[in-house]
């Protein structure tokens, strides 16, 4: 749990901003939402490292010009005064601007190389100037590769040289096209049927070239057939199977997480496959868990629009895991059991088995175990009580089962359980919340819930696992705005004040990094902006490890930014050598934050010399 919250913690540190509120009216918090999310996206197509060569070029001048952008959105981000309502729709535009840039630079980086040439040849078609002669060339080669009149007319030789250009000559090569093709065809659906068909048709020229068979196989991207339904009546994405682009009728769930249609998802495992069609993951195991509750959206679905699913024969009942499907349906069942010993035995065995298996995980969910054990949150029974609710810390691991859970109402009984449970009960209902709070609206609800206060309590007066639990969902929580006043208001800052004289506990860049969040509010930076804090961010820069420095010097920047007397005091405790050294030889973070104080500083003439 700590190893999980640890690595929340550096991604959330690097946002250094909550997500705020929405508002009517601009407010500079408005205006630093945008640019760091701004700055946020242009982070990401940074790590994308090498991009598909024959849009490198391109790609990469994408990027520079992005990247030149990085000192005016700083220059925004560290603007005290109001911007006008123009400049703040100039940045709203640039986010969609952004977005779509990510967007295709994504796919030029990962995605399906043929259906990158494919969009270069409607562009190529377009332009009247083309100056590449590269571009020109394959451009032809690809035309005369996509002919489909005769077999002849797609000359070998053109479909040797862009094998060789687009770097699918191989099988490994093909096979990793092929999972990026279908996943345009499902991207596309029904939409641009023809420009999909000769994509899959040039992909079989390429595989017939590399002597791999062109059809019969269950890895081809299979386009998809007409649906026996309504034009007028639009499928759920959700409900399609991602290999056949058919609604599922037995949809099960995969190691990955993915679900499929059972018969279409066998076919791919029974090839000797290992790993998800979808996301190319090598899976863990190859059993296959009923989606029932998906199954059940389905059904709804196709009964208010009158919708008639395809007639399938039903999967036989003889499984190797049937016994042990038998097992678990038992278990689940005795969680309602009458008899208290039957319940202790059944969520102890429950809580065992969704720690360790991944795949029970999902079968437990999708054979209704999330119900009963949150009813057993508010059972008088200390011991089936913490059973319960690390049971349900376990299962909130998958994404899907963080949804279950909070729709079961569980988020009040692992408060109560937080306030009043046993030391063990209290620690995991903290890492529940955590674990819960990484939906946005459970942010929320735990804050409305009153969740914070004890949390905090648990803060100050918990063991060390409990005080890492408590400070990772903190963190977690005080990213939305709300929840950042609530926080100050019920004294946080003190304890968190007390972890960093307290080093013994490894937790000084975890305190550092909620600090600056709480920074970024008002009343946050009036509790913390006390002399014996920047006397102790000082030390740190000069005696702590490179992150401590790092995360020091990001808080004194955001306190300075608002008061030049915190910057003073940081001066006459010796701040300004620490600064120069981490500028010169910190972490890369760390000697930006501390270039820009030691600017700032320039501006107010508390330089010394």
């Amino acid at each position: 749990m700590v190893s999980a919250g640890e690595k929340d913690i550096e991604q959330g540190f690097k946002m250094e901003e909550d997500q705020n509120d929405q508002s009517n009216q601009t407010s500079p918090i408005d205006k630093r939402d945008l640019v760091y999310e701004l700055m946020g996206i242009i982070q990401t197509i940074s790590s994308y490292g090498e991009y598909r060569r024959t849009q490198r070029k391109e790609s990469r001048n994408l990027v520079r010009r992005m990247k030149l952008l990085l000192p005016l959105l700083e220059e925004i981000r560290d603007f005290e005064g109001q911007i006008p309502e123009s400049g703040i729709e100039c940045l709203v535009k640039m986010k969609k601007a952004f977005h779509c840039a990510k967007k295709l630079l994504k796919t030029c980086h990962c995605g399906s190389k043929l259906y990158l040439v494919d969009l270069m040849i409607v562009q190529f078609k377009r332009s009247k100037k083309r100056i590449d002669t590269q571009d020109m060339e394959l451009a032809m080669d690809l035309m005369v590769s996509l002919s489909t009149e005769n077999d002849r007319n797609a000359d070998s030789a053109s479909i040797e040289r862009l094998a060789k250009k687009l770097e699918l000559h191989t099988v490994e090569d093909l096979k990793a096209e092929m999972v990026a093709v279908r996943e345009v065809i499902k991207e596309r659906r029904a939409h641009n049927a023809e420009s999909t068909q000769r994509i899959v048709d040039l992909l079989n020229k390429l595989k017939k070239l590399a002597g791999m068979e062109e059809t019969g196989t269950s890895d081809e991207p299979i386009m998809p057939k007409p649906l026996e339904k309504s034009t007028s009546i639009a499928i759920p994405n959700e409900f399609l199977c991602p290999i056949t682009l058919q609604i599922m009728t037995d949809p099960v769930i995969i190691s990955t997480g993915q679900t499929y249609e059972r018969e279409s998802i066998q076919q791919w495992l029974d090839s000797n496959h290992h790993t998800c069609p979808k996301t190319g993951e090598p899976l863990t195991h190859s059993s296959l868990a009923p989606n029932f509750a998906l199954k059940n959206l389905i059904g709804e679905w196709c009964l208010k629009n009158n919708f008639q699913l395809p007639k399938k024969e039903a999967p036989t009942p003889e499984s190797p895991s049937a016994g042990s499907d038998e097992k678990l349906l038992s278990l689940i069942k005795d969680l309602s059991s009458s008899h208290l010993e039957v319940q202790r035995k059944a969520v102890t065995k429950i809580r065992m088995l969704s720690k360790e298996n991944p795949e029970k995980r999902t079968l437990i969910a999708n054979y209704g175990g999330i119900p009963p054990l949150v009813q057993l949150l508010s059972y008088p029974d200390s011991k089936i009580q913490e059973h319960a609710v690390t049971a349900l810390l376990n299962l909130s691991i998958d994404e899907s089962n963080k949804k279950l859970i909070s729709r079961e109402q569980a988020i009040p009984e692992i408060i109560e359980i937080l306030q009043n449970g046993s030391i063990g009960a209290k620690e995991n209902s903290a890492a529940a919340l955590f674990s819960l709070s990484m939906l946005d609206e459970n942010k929320v609800a735990i804050g409305s819930l009153n969740g914070i206060p004890p949390l905090i309590d648990l803060l100050k007066n918990g063991t060390i696992r409990g005080r890492k639990d408590a400070i990772t969902a903190l963190f977690n929580l005080c990213f939305n705005h709300t929840n950042k006043s609530i926080a100050i208001q019920a004294g946080i800052v003190a304890p968190l004040l007390q972890l960093l004289s307290e080093k013994h506990l490894d937790m000084v860049d975890e305190t550092l990094s909620i600090l600056l969040i709480l920074a970024t509010h008002p009343e946050g930076r009036q509790e913390i902006g006390k002399l014996s804090f920047i006397e102790i961010l000082v030390n740190l820069m000069k005696d702590g490890t490179p992150k401590n420095k790092e995360c020091s010097v990001a808080v004194l920047l955001e306190l300075s930014t608002y008061n030049s007397n915190l910057m003073l005091a940081a001066l006459q405790y010796g701040v300004y050598e620490h600064l120069v050294e981490i500028s010169k030889e910190g972490t890369d973070r760390g000697q930006r934050k501390a270039k820009s104080i030691l600017q700032l500083m320039s501006k107010t003439e508390q330089i010394p010399y």
